[in-house]
């Protein structure tokens, strides 16, 4: 069975079809990117902070239904870049995930490595994601010059690959 990082709350989340309405302190529109370039908008994601930490309100369209990596990215930058092959790919202006504290570990939100892990995107059998989701460790504060990224595939908070390509990228305003 593959490994999928989600809070232990999660389940029960989604059996109750939980969603809130909009939250507005801050937001980033998200465009499908890649190598070419930065696409068409899906939606927006709002972003509010909250007693137990920041709430990410995803208001998406257009996607490949399951699990999605959701992570703030270094740089407010959507455009193409070279990784450390030499090859273009998709967003690769964002940079790595944003680790202030230079942990180089990549534990998911609710663990002690950096700071961009996000948890994963629900998106559902309609294509549709809005779903609350809640990272304790930070704040709208945080996400000021970053980006954020939604990648392929599930987020398993470990170090191998987490969550795939970069598929959809937005500036934090």
């Amino acid at each position: 069975m593959t490994r999928v990082c989600t809070a232990p709350w999660l389940d029960g989340l989604l059996a109750a079809g939980l969603s809130l309405p909009a939250l507005a302190d801050s937001s980033a529109t998200m465009h499908a990117v890649s190598a070419d370039g930065v696409g068409d908008s899906i939606g927006a994601i709002s972003f509010q902070d909250s007693d137990h930490g920041l709430l990410i309100h995803p208001q998406l369209q257009g996607m490949a239904a399951g699990l999605h990596g959701l992570h703030v990215h270094q740089n407010a930058d959507c455009g193409p870049g070279t990784n450390d092959k030499g090859e273009t790919i998709a967003a690769g202006a964002a940079g790595g995930h944003m680790d202030p504290q230079g942990t180089g570990s990549h534990e998911g939100p609710y663990g002690d490595g950096h700071l961009g892990d996000l948890p994963n995107l629900v998106v559902l059998d309609d294509g549709t994601a809005g779903l609350v989701l809640l990272a304790p460790r930070l704040t709208v504060a945080d996400l000021d010059g970053r980006a954020i990224m939604i990648h392929s595939g599930a987020d398993d908070c470990t170090d191998s690959h987490p969550g795939g390509d970069r598929a959809y990228c937005g500036i934090v305003e």
